[in-house]
């Protein structure tokens, strides 16, 4: 087993968006489980053609289900191609925690002071239209991704923190919000229902896991079987518009330019390198997560059938699930300790996915052998406790939502990106929805929240800068 922690200098990619993702970025486990994958190198070493009418740049969970929902709407796979800067499927996609897990209440206080109150519940109801989307997509096509439809905990791990979920789920259901499947646990029940040692208040609501690698490559066959090119190792450098046809866009890459009629950018917490426009909106993030093999108490009969996020803070969490199929565990941190070094705090604002901070690690793991002391890491034997860490890329903006739909100043661009860490409680209906956006639908017909809508209005309110409440 090998371990790549970072170097004291490999931040060199901080917080600005407009770069490329690195060349050579560390491996998930997801991507450790999916090497046999055969499209994972597709068309690396060709040209691409010279010319398309749709270029999606981006081939994750997003621009997968873009070309998907392309080709449900009547467009012919032959006219759309997928552009990878590395391996398919290589950012957040392959590399989040395994969560597929909508938010009940939490934010709404949040979106509220940044969005008001209608937007708020549109925002938290789409979230639960997403798990509800997710679980029929996989089951309809049959998905080999793992998926493993559940419900969360939301454990409270102070009593400070019990007190702030408790005024956000009153003030959701004082303002309407839907709570009939929300289940509140308090006190011993909570510690009993999930097994967290010194949990002062839990709340669980259905939510699911899945293998994200596996969905996102799933997409990726599915489209190229219906004939989309997918190109991987082939970054979008630059896009201009066109010389003689000034309503068509030239796409530059390292093997030609491509000339497009409609360009889709899902590229997420990148998506300021091809727009700039973006780079004071979209704050890219770094988060990390651990694989464990389970000791025999969380092993066999006792493995976690629920998924968790334990929360000290708006701020300090850490998020949970146990995969059904080998029993892994996989811990995930997306935001940080205050108790760690400023320089590890200070490094979260970063592009770097190429090694993992052995100082979270070890936060991540002491914090969990708190939380679950059965767990008993010290005696563990050989093959048990820790055995992968890895990073991950999350698009932060300024107002927590997406970004998705036409972007009006250049005519014939589109966006669905920024989900914010929450990519896996978003993306299938971002991705229908900027899929209408293209096909010159009105936005009343994506069913999206209007607070997600792409505007030049929406990018000057919110630039960096503005004090925005945080949700996650």
């Amino acid at each position: 087993m090998v371990f790549a922690p970072e170097s004291s200098n490999n931040s060199s990619q901080t917080c600005s968006g407009r770069c490329l993702p690195n060349a050579n970025p560390c491996l998930s486990y997801w991507q450790r489980t999916t090497r046999a994958f055969p499209l994972l190198y597709a068309n690396r070493d060709s040209r691409v053609p010279p010319s398309s009418k749709y270029v999606i740049i981006g081939s994750g969970i997003s621009g997968g289900l873009t070309a998907f929902e392309l080709l449900e709407a009547g467009i012919k796979g032959e006219d759309v191609i997928l552009l990878e800067a590395r391996e398919a499927a290589s950012g957040a996609s392959s590399r989040n925690a395994g969560h597929v897990r909508p938010d009940a209440f939490r934010g709404f206080t949040a979106y509220s002071e940044i969005h008001g109150e209608e937007q708020a519940l549109k925002i938290i109801a789409n979230e639960r239209l997403v798990l509800k989307r997710i679980d029929e997509f996989v089951k309809k096509h049959d998905v080999p991704c793992d998926f493993n439809l559940t419900t969360t905990f939301d454990v409270c791990m102070t009593p400070e923190f019990s007190a702030y979920e408790a005024e956000s789920f009153k003030a959701y259901k004082n303002a309407g919000g839907d709570v009939s499947h929300i289940k509140i646990h308090e006190g011993q029940e909570a510690e009993a229902k999930t097994r967290v040692k010194g949990a002062a208040a839990a709340y669980e609501w259905p939510a699911g896991s899945s293998h994200p690698a596996k969905l996102a490559q799933f997409l990726l066959q599915s489209v190229v079987a219906r004939g989309v090119k997918l190109f991987t190792f082939c970054p979008a450098t630059e896009i201009k518009s066109n010389e003689s046809s000034p309503e068509l866009w030239d796409v530059h890459t390292p093997k030609g330019i491509v000339t497009a009629e409609k360009i889709i950018h899902c590229t997420n917490a990148h998506a300021a390198m091809l727009l700039p426009h973006l780079d004071a909106y979209i704050t890219p993030n770094r988060a990390q997560a651990h694989a464990l093999v389970p000791t025999p108490a969380f092993a066999a009969e006792n493995a976690l059938q629920n998924t968790f996020s334990l929360r000290y803070s708006i701020h300090h969490f850490y998020s949970l699930v146990q995969r059904q199929g080998d029993g892994t565990m996989v811990l995930g941190v997306s935001r940080f300790n205050d108790s760690l070094s400023p320089e590890t705090i200070a490094g979260r604002l970063s592009t770097d996915d190429t090694g993992y901070n052995e100082e979270i690690a070890q936060d991540a793991l002491q914090s969990f052998g708190r939380i679950f002391p059965e767990y008993n890491s010290e005696e563990a034997r050989h093959g048990e406790g820790l055995g992968h860490v890895w990073t991950g890329i999350i698009a932060m903006t300024t107002d927590s939502v997406p970004l998705v739909g036409a972007i009006g100043f250049l005519p014939g661009q589109y966006i669905c990106a920024g989900f914010g860490g929450h990519g896996m409680a978003r993306i299938f209906t971002c991705a229908p929805g900027v899929v209408k956006a293209v096909l010159g639908k009105d936005w009343s017909e994506t069913g999206l929240p209007e607070c997600f809508q792409f505007s030049k209005e929406r990018l000057a309110k919110f630039s960096s800068g503005r004090d925005v409440p945080s949700v996650w």
